[in-house]
């Protein structure tokens, strides 16, 4: 029997981990949860999940840090990650290229970048799409 696959959900508003988790949830995935940046980068070390939501508006940058925390250790730079945001992706590559250390490629291409409110049948959608070769944690 295989177990469910993890996401990582990383989200300082608790409303939100709680509707994602119960998104997830109810499509079979197993979810860790973050509120912070810290807590975050931790729980990927420890938990390797196949995909990570993430807050891009979190305090002190701390999405946009995570993201570049990600990326730049090798263990974690392969797992995916849906950046989520209530700015639109336009606006948010603007200011990731003026604000971001990492070659290009690296720093601004997220595998997917969803605008707040979240439609729930794309983030699925991407979620199934993104962790259907995944291993099982």
């Amino acid at each position: 029997m295989q177990k469910p696959i993890k996401v990582l959900i990383v989200d300082d508003d608790p409303d939100m981990r709680f509707f994602l988790s119960n998104l997830l949830g109810g499509c079979g995935y197993t979810t860790i949860h973050a509120g912070d940046r810290r807590d975050g980068l931790r729980k990927s070390r420890r938990e390797k999940p196949a995909l990570i939501i993430l807050d891009v508006m979190m305090p002190n940058k701390d999405g946009l840090q995570l993201y570049r925390d990600l990326k730049e250790d090798s263990r974690l730079r392969s797992i995916p990650v849906i950046m989520v945001s209530s700015i639109g992706r336009k606006t948010f590559l603007q200011y990731q290229r003026s604000y971001c250390t990492l070659p290009e490629a690296d720093a601004i291409t997220p595998v997917a970048y969803l605008k707040k409110p979240l439609n729930a049948e794309e983030l699925i959608g991407w979620v199934h799409t993104l962790t259907t070769a995944a291993p099982a944690a």
